[in-house]
């Protein structure tokens, strides 16, 4: 056992050994894979749970933007129904594909008058005119 303990503090949790190795010793059934080539998995519930293991092993880069609406719903048990190609699919035409998180990324999407993108905001255009609480001296007061 002090080999396989040494491989996973090598490898870390999010290790393709790690989550073979987790995958194939815990029974786990493949429940379907989507369009980003992500798979789904389930297992039994551990001990002391009442509801079975759900997870993703990630096609590429661990990024669990990439994971669609619809499989998000089956992984945090908000429905037991899990997307499959003989279904009509609930996504409407208007819906755009999931996108991963830009943030922290030279990609990230930054306003105009950001730091990082030239740091100069538009003009002012005038039409704003500020608030001004009224005087209380002036109100009437209704009995």
């Amino acid at each position: 056992m002090g080999l396989l303990k040494f491989l996973f503090t090598i490898l870390g949790a999010l290790s393709p050994v790690h989550i073979w190795f987790v995958t194939a010793m815990s029974g786990a059934q493949k429940i379907g894979e989507d369009s980003e080539g992500n798979k789904y998995y389930q297992a039994k519930a551990r001990k002391g749970y009442n509801h079975p293991r759900r997870w993703v092993v990630y096609h590429g880069d661990p990024e669990p933007s990439r994971v669609p609406p619809e499989w998000h719903g089956w992984l945090h048990y908000q429905t037991d129904v899990f997307p499959t190609d003989s279904e009509t699919s609930f996504r409407r035409s208007w819906q755009k594909p999931p996108q991963a998180n830009m943030s922290g990324t030279p990609f990230a999407y930054h306003p105009p008058g950001h730091l990082l993108a030239g740091g100069k905001g538009d003009p002012a255009t005038g039409d704003y005119e500020s608030w001004v609480p009224p005087n209380p001296s002036t109100q009437t007061r209704h009995s």
